[in-house]
């Protein structure tokens, strides 16, 4: 086999891995509408504290889930409005889909 496809197959392996292991550790139950106004507030008061590090790992978390065609993207999207209001959640998750479906 040359290096192309070593490069793939691990692509791949690692898609599977984190696929197999978002479904093993039941991580859809925190992407779910009563898991983001249940934790709105503490989402809130987080970001106020730490925008730059939510900023960042919200866009981080929105690009991989957009990359490997993770479901979620709805909540995420409704999760930036409501955390960073309406334009600047429409900035954050544009930016980061727009990453994520080039990697993809």
């Amino acid at each position: 086999m040359n290096k192309k496809w070593i490069t793939r197959l691990g692509l791949v392996a690692l898609a599977a891995f984190i696929v197999f292991s978002y479904k093993w550790f039941q991580l859809d139950q925190y992407l779910s509408l009563e898991s983001l106004k249940a934790h709105q507030a503490d989402l809130n008061a987080y970001y106020l504290g730490h925008p730059l590090q939510v900023v960042g790992t919200f866009a981080l978390v929105y690009v991989l889930s957009t990359a490997l065609s993770l479901p979620g993207a709805t909540v995420l999207t409704l999760a930036a409005g409501a955390i960073f209001g309406l334009w600047k959640g429409v900035f954050i998750v544009s930016f980061a889909s727009t990453i994520g479906a080039t990697l993809a």
